[in-house]
């Protein structure tokens, strides 16, 4: 842009700094604590459509008179001017999502107060603080957390036979896939949209072919295509994930006595008599949701001890409840196994009158 149409811009961002000052001075005295400019007209990416993109700082309810949204006709440019509170600014401080230049990088231009300043700069401190610690498990969850909302578009997206319905639920995908990288990453967006995947590539924790598995998504030209392709950067994320949390997963503690006591009597007592039943009556369905509810409970222990590997589902047979029945009560003396390893047996009893024997038993209490 040549400096005659940047100076024209800059103007005009002026004089529209200048009439939100004055109207405040009449609907709302002492609202604005202060101004700042981000965006295009921060980073430098300006071009001749450019809107002003401003954090207008409201100390009150009063302040949000001052938003509003028009055309300018004469360059043919929208602006919306949108007011942020500080509860707002404090919330994008906790760095939950990735798109908080607004806070970090806005060039203050007006200030009611240096007071308002001091709070601004303690803000941004507070995600320094965050971006400079070293990358741990709360961090991979936050990141986590984003990519469950990338999968829940692409579930959608799948669900879908039209084609515009099917892309935009992979732009919903998109959208959190990039959310979720930068969060793993611990930076946030700096540029705009335009700029997005300068800052992608940028990124270490990522699909090798990343940008490219997006353009895939961008160009193809059916639904099929654009569900193949969302499926294929879905895997992907998933393996980039799975590498990222690695160095930071919680170790796991030993199957001690006390942290697997129980654990084999609940999951006898909770799907024994369902996948007998099951297996008697033909019942596909029970036994299908006990092997679910018992392949959770095996894989929430595995996830926190040092146990072996449980997989419920190896013992469904549709075509075969008693093999399936049967193939459960193998996994069941499987795990049972850990408790040995530990030192542990578990709690049976001969008929019920043995059991109150030893309930009531006072070195028990």
């Amino acid at each position: 842009m040549d400096y005659c149409k940047s100076a024209g811009l800059e103007s005009r961002n002026n004089r529209i700094i200048k009439a939100i000052l004055e109207k405040e001075k009449t609907v709302c005295p002492g609202s604005v604590a202060l101004i700042g400019i981000y965006g295009s007209f921060q980073t430098g990416d300006i071009h001749p459509l450019s809107d002003l993109d401003l954090l207008i700082l409201i100390n009150d309810e009063r302040g949000w008179q001052l938003g509003t949204v028009f055309i300018q006709d004469d360059l043919g440019v929208g602006h919306d001017i949108y007011c942020t509170s500080w509860e707002s600014l404090r919330e994008d401080a906790r760095f939950t999502h990735p798109h908080i230049s607004k806070l970090m990088d806005s060039r203050i231009v007006y200030c009611a107060d240096e007071k308002y300043l001091a709070e601004l700069e303690n803000l941004r401190e507070q995600v320094r603080s965050k971006l400079a610690e070293p990358f741990g498990e709360e961090d991979y969850q936050r990141a986590e957390n984003e990519l469950k909302e990338a999968r829940c578009c692409y579930a959608d997206a799948m669900m879908e036979d039209n084609l515009n319905a099917v892309r935009r639920q992979a732009g919903g995908a998109l959208y959190h896939v990039e959310n979720a990288l930068a969060l793993l990453n611990k930076t946030y967006f700096r540029k705009g949209t335009r700029r997005r995947f300068e800052e992608l590539n940028a990124m270490e924790k990522r699909p090798e072919q990343l940008t490219r598995m997006i353009d895939d998504i961008l160009t193809a030209a059916d639904v099929n295509g654009v569900k193949e392709c969302l499926t294929v950067l879905m895997k992907e994320m998933k393996v980039c994930f799975e590498k990222a949390h690695q160095p930071v997963r919680p170790e796991k503690k030993a199957a001690s006595i006390s942290a697997l006591s129980g654990s084999f009597e609940e999951m006898f007592s909770n799907w024994h008599g369902k996948m007998v039943l099951a297996a008697e009556c033909g019942d596909r369905y029970l036994a299908f949701m006990s092997l679910e509810s018992f392949n959770e409970m095996l894989r929430d222990i595995s996830s926190e001890l040092e146990i072996g590997s449980y997989d419920a589902f190896s013992a469904y047979d549709p075509g075969d409840l008693q093999k399936t029945l049967e193939q459960f009560d193998m996994v069941l003396r499987d795990y049972l196994q850990e408790y040995e390893k530990a030192g542990l047996k578990a709690e049976r009893y001969p008929d019920i009158d043995a059991f109150v024997r030893s309930y009531l038993d006072s070195e028990k209490y």
